[in-house]
């Protein structure tokens, strides 16, 4: 049951540009009842302002991303009764944000997930990056695109709200060789999908692997644990980890194992009997039966209680399944609520971690002159 706009809003099908009083909302775009406001979400530590953009479509369903690591905030979608919630974890302010937390809603690169010691060999050179993640280089280093401001600008075309954001890291930043400019295009079209392209470019060879690192919980931010939740991920095999969490460059089958959600399966009907160094949960790479590189269908999510549906999309050839073990209570999100283990669940499509070190990985090398392109829709229903 999709939930409706006022006949006013849905009905407007012209282009509005609104000047507005500093701290309050501006409409940058307002048609065929889709529409994109900013506003300001505050200043960062060393002085960059950072802006909201809050797209709505023509059924209701709110997303708000800010321009701090191009992160989502906010994703509000009905249920079977039409009642939308917030599906997210995150917070209220940006200074949570730019404080310790487990990549909330973030823009994930140069490279996301891990990279094995922190090293990796590029024609014929060897770069360190930070070891932040046990002995192993995490998610970008300790600043990346997550905790960047990223420039945007509304790009909505045809009546569909969206945004594009644009982040260029220097050479060498965070130990990565290249200029590379990235960008990452939020669009939440009228059937109930926010869709996620990503490109990059750079002057010189380097790797990139972009994701997305949202917490999803389909009866509602700070609604409970993912336990219930039903998945589905199209997936025969997965890359096994060691105790530090890196693939150990294995392509192993789930057949017969608690890897295997190709029939949708509760989260935690066999979460206690997961392997390797995940503390009671999942956080591992799933080969993606489509190959990758055409958007295909690949998992889906289905929270009983509330009827919420949550399809992904994408062409990438993995998406990595967390339970968010990690999370023990000692963050509070922004309905005031605890995040304990199991609040939410990430499924960060992305190729493989480490494969810069994994020769029968996919290849995450982009040499100049080429663009990276990546995409990942979220689709979201209730039955």
């Amino acid at each position: 049951m999709k939930h409706r706009m006022p006949a006013v809003a849905a009905a407007c099908a012209a282009l509005v540009v609104l000047a507005a009083a500093p701290g309050r909302a501006q409409t940058a775009a307002v048609s065929k009842g889709g529409r994109v406001e900013k506003s300001t979400f505050g200043t960062t530590k060393d002085g960059q302002a950072v802006d909201l953009y809050t797209l709505t479509n023509a059924n209701g369903v709110v997303a708000k991303v800010i321009t701090y690591g191009a992160l989502l905030t906010e994703l509000h979608v009905p249920d079977r009764t039409g009642k939308l919630a917030d599906v997210v974890l995150g917070f209220k302010t940006l200074d949570r944000y730019e404080g310790d937390h487990p990549y909330f809603g973030g823009t994930i690169g140069r490279v996301a997930n891990r990279i094995a010691k922190g090293t990796f060999k590029l024609g014929g050179q060897e770069y360190a990056l930070a070891v932040n993640n046990g002995p192993n280089h995490l998610h970008g280093g300790l600043k990346g695109f997550d905790k960047r401001v990223w420039k945007a600008q509304p790009v909505s075309s045809g009546g569909v709200p969206a945004v594009r954001f644009t982040y260029t890291s220097a050479d060498m930043e965070e130990g990565y060789p290249g200029a590379l400019t990235a960008t990452v295009t939020y669009t939440l079209t009228h059937a109930n999908e926010l869709r996620l392209e990503y490109t990059a470019s750079t002057d010189k060879p380097t790797i990139v692997n972009l994701t997305n690192h949202s917490y999803f919980n389909l009866a509602g931010e700070g609604q409970g644990t993912i336990l219930d939740h039903e998945l589905t991920i199209l997936a025969d095999r997965y890359t096994p980890v060691d105790d530090t969490l890196i693939p150990t460059g294995e392509i192993a089958s789930v057949r017969g194992t608690v890897m295997d959600f190709n029939r949708a399966t509760r989260i935690g009907a066999r979460i206690a009997e997961v392997p390797g160094a995940a503390p009671g949960g999942y956080d591992h790479n799933y080969v993606l039966s489509h190959g990758g590189g055409v958007l295909a269908m690949s998992a889906a999510v289905r929270e009983p209680t509330s009827g919420r549906v949550m399809e992904v999309l994408t062409s990438e050839p993995g998406v990595q399944l967390y339970t968010g073990n990690f999370l023990d209570g000692t963050t509070t999100g922004k309905s005031g609520v605890a995040y304990q283990k199991h609040s939410g669940l990430c499924l960060e499509t992305q190729h493989f971690p480490d494969s810069i070190n994994r020769p029968n990985f996919p290849p995450v090398v982009l040499q100049p002159g080429r663009t990276f392109k990546s995409t990942t829709v979220y689709r979201f229903s209730a039955r």
